[in-house]
């Protein structure tokens, strides 16, 4: 299914926005949307949010052999799903042009730039090494998947722990996190990818395009940077000529917001590891916020009570009195009352005609229904 394109009002109006420097949501032109990341109750599994792009990273392990031409290093794996259920135009099981790219740069971004030891991973030489599979999907898609999916493999590469080993000869023993703590993996730094949006030819620069805005770009600027300022991969798409004052001043912004990622990054680790340690209650169920809807609970009005009786009084002394006086109610049965003189009746007989007998039209046949209602008589009526 292809997505709805837009139509040429809601671009005009995008690109008139950008001219005038305004944004849909209310950023500036350098700003990043609010990023939250939270972690799973297993080690390597976490979820961020960047805006409403919604994006869960998995990390697992297992020993398999060696590559032939490195046996003392461990192999790094990535794949990026792109589901129907993040937007309607991803469809399932077909590799489109977007996750193609995605897995490329999520590739040059975390493998090729060595941020983790692989020779740490290997267990026997030339035999069994662990092979880290980093699974990354796509929740939901409003814009700048590059950036959260690498927050998000890097997070859950943060967070992943790996079984404890132990070799005895040929044989090789794999603890449970039961019998041993598992081990974290050795990681160097942390590349972050920061998204540059060109518009009008490259006249106008925004960082971290939503959704409506991808669709009017002209080029996309990827600079994958860590927080030392080293720059491991670069990546120019849309077939726009960028000057080298750009790009390196698009550099020097990456370089801010990759410090700011990190430092986030690493305080959310820092929370769960606390949260661990103290025994106290982690997940992504205790990670999202409680909303409890009773009936008891509503919002209290400020009333103003100074000058209470002062306007009581007043309303009082403006009320006209009325011209006669009601009778105090009369009760009259069990559960009914009266006030006043009463009204005429308005089924015109007085009540000393209940007792009267039976006129000639109930002779002749017929029955006065309403009569018979309102007397409520005990004797049933009879036709002749």
């Amino acid at each position: 299914m292809r997505d709805t394109p837009l139509s040429n009002c809601e671009r005009r109006f995008l690109l008139k926005a950008i001219e005038e420097k305004k944004r849909l949501d209310g950023r500036q032109t350098y700003d990043y949307r609010n990023i939250k990341i939270s972690f799973g109750t297993d080690y390597g599994c976490c979820i961020v949010e960047l805006g409403r792009t919604r994006v869960l990273g998995q990390v697992s392990c297992e020993l398999v052999p060696p590559k032939d031409s490195r046996p003392t290093e461990g192999i790094m794996f990535f794949n990026l799903e792109l589901s129907p259920m993040a937007s309607p135009a991803f469809e399932p099981n077909r590799q489109s042009e977007l996750l193609v790219m995605l897995n490329r740069q999520l590739e040059r971004c975390l493998r090729n730039s060595k941020c983790i030891d692989t020779e740490s991973l290997c267990v026997v030489s030339g035999e069994k090494v662990w092979q880290i599979r980093v699974d990354v999907h796509v929740l939901n898609h409003d814009g700048n998947l590059m950036d959260a999916a690498s927050i998000a493999a890097i997070s859950a590469l943060s967070h992943f722990r790996r079984p404890d080993v132990a070799i005895q000869g040929r044989d090789i023993t794999v603890f449970s996190p039961e019998e041993r703590d598992p081990i974290p993996l050795s990681i160097y730094h942390m590349p972050i990818c920061v998204s540059f949006a060109f518009f009008l030819q490259g006249s106008y620069l925004l960082v971290d395009p939503c959704e409506r805005e991808e669709r009017v770009k002209d080029g996309l600027l990827v600079i994958a940077m860590n927080k030392h300022r080293e720059i491991c991969s670069i990546q120019s798409s849309g077939g726009i000529m960028l000057l080298k004052d750009q790009v390196l001043r698009c550099s020097k912004i990456a370089s801010v917001k990759v410090s700011e990622i990190t430092e986030l990054i690493n305080k959310a680790l820092e929370n769960d590891r606390k949260i661990r340690k103290e025994g106290g209650k982690f997940g992504f169920a205790e990670s999202m916020p409680k909303e409890r809807i009773t009936t008891l609970k509503r919002d209290e009005a400020p009333v103003e009570m100074t000058d209470v009786k002062e306007t009581a009084n007043e309303i009082v002394n403006r009320t006209e009195t009325p011209t006669e006086a009601v009778s105090s109610p009369v009760l009259v049965a069990m559960g009914t009352a009266q006030v006043g003189e009463g009204i005429v009746n308005s089924w015109g007989l007085d009540e000393d005609e209940e007792d009267e007998p039976q006129t000639e039209d109930t002779k002749t046949g017929s029955v006065d229904c309403e009569h018979t209602i309102y007397l409520k008589s005990t004797k049933p009526c009879k036709q002749k």
